[in-house]
């Protein structure tokens, strides 16, 4: 039988088996439901209540539309915003340019400036838009023409440069909804980073392939991501060991925490966060941010975090939550991650009183991220539907400004 023809109670067995293969007791306990009760939902002797099915479809993760609609639906993904600009810029459809390119000084003020916006800025979508068509237009002439000179030095800039920009693409592209192109320049930048042989650079590059890859639903491909990690991070353990290294291979190894997280193996993803992040983020310190990763040790608090938020442990996702102080986080965009999972602990709970003022703070953050994130996305059409009349009113104002209705 498709699922498009299976009851609800069939449904809820369907995603339980398939989103970890979780066990009706867990289940149960974390919708707040006896585990008899779930035993009869499945089996079709009771139908649960609205607010009880979306209890069940958040601990399954997947959208209360899976649970119930004529035919399956996918969760809200996030809107296609990546400027047309950019795009053709990285096809190789930009503006022509001048035969002589721009200094490796000038190239590296640009591209620091771009990052610097792009970790800061609460319009940084719209900023990186306006320049970062004509930078790429610059900077990949820049390496096409040094791959042909004879001034070795220049010509290993210049590929940090390019790796160092395509990094940030990685970014812009996969939270633009454009996973196609966040996957190309990720490849690139590995291409750039082997050519300047530089190890650190070449750990980077690792790190965002293995991050667009955590961005897709395929367990295969979220699989992939660790296993670059582990091989990155035995890649980094050949060159001396440094600060900079250090904090890559620390970033690497919250790359693999999440694959782990993702796949729900939270026991894996719990222990290797303190055997292998916890030092690792001792010996960087805080405020680092090597290669833009923001490794450090509140970033690997707000990873403890993360993985109890994925679980269903929203009580031990909020007891964490009380020990991190984001301020000290160079990163918007960790920031908004953070409060992001916030929120989502208090959903998780029913607590829609203190989810709706968690997303209304990040639209203050960082409005065009919250406007991009699906899960943000899905909470608000979600609280839509069963917030009390006290606070429908906000919830209807944000699902306008985001233009949700």
């Amino acid at each position: 039988m498709s699922l498009a023809k299976l009851p609800v109670g069939q449904r809820i067995k369907h995603y339980r088996r398939k989103n970890g293969n979780r066990t009706q007791v867990a289940i149960a306990g974390l919708c707040g439901i006896t585990e008899r009760y779930l035993q009869l939902i499945e089996a079709g002797k009771k139908i649960p209540s609205p607010d009880v099915l979306a209890r069940i479809a958040a601990e399954l993760g997947v959208p209360l539309s899976a649970l119930l609609a004529e035919e399956p639906m996918e969760e809200t993904s996030a809107p296609l915003t990546a400027a047309p600009e950019v795009a053709r810029a990285l096809m190789g459809y930009g503006l022509s340019i001048s035969a002589d390119p721009a200094s490796p000084a000038h190239l590296r003020e640009r591209v620091e400036a771009v990052w610097s916006s792009w970790q800061s800025s609460k319009e940084r979508f719209s900023e990186a838009a306006q320049v970062l068509p004509d930078l790429i237009a610059d900077v990949e002439h820049a390496v096409r023409v040094h791959r042909r000179g004879t001034d070795a030095r220049v010509r290993r800039e210049v590929l940090r440069i390019a790796a160092d920009l395509y990094g940030l693409l990685r970014s812009y592209c996969r939270r633009a909804g454009r996973l196609d192109l966040s996957l190309m320049v990720a490849d690139r930048a590995i291409r750039a980073a082997e050519d300047a042989d530089d190890p650190v650079r070449m750990a980077a590059a690792q790190w965002n392939l293995g991050h667009v890859l955590l961005s897709h639903q395929e367990a295969a491909a979220v699989e992939e991501a660790k296993d670059i990690a582990v091989r990155a991070i035995e890649d980094l353990g050949h060159v001396p060991p440094t600060k900079e290294t250090a904090a890559m291979a620390g970033a690497l190894e919250l790359v693999a925490v999440v694959s782990d997280a993702n796949r729900r193996r939270w026991w894996d993803a719990r222990d290797r966060l303190e055997r292998r992040a916890v030092p690792l983020a001792k010996k960087v310190g805080e405020g680092a941010n090597v290669q833009w990763t923001a490794f450090g040790p509140m970033n690997v608090h707000m990873h403890a975090m993360s993985i109890e938020m994925l679980a269903g442990e929203a009580s031990e996702g909020l007891r964490l939550a009380d020990k991190i102080d984001t301020s000290v986080l160079s990163s918007r965009e960790r920031q908004f991650t953070f409060g992001l999972e916030l929120a989502r602990c208090y959903d998780l709970r029913r607590e829609d009183a203190a989810a709706l003022v968690h997303l209304l703070d990040l639209e203050d953050l960082a409005p065009e991220d919250l406007a991009r994130s699906p899960l943000a996305r899905r909470m608000i059409l979600d609280l839509q539907k069963r917030v009390r009349p006290t606070f429908r009113r906000q919830v209807t104002d944000l699902a306008g400004r985001l233009q949700l209705l």
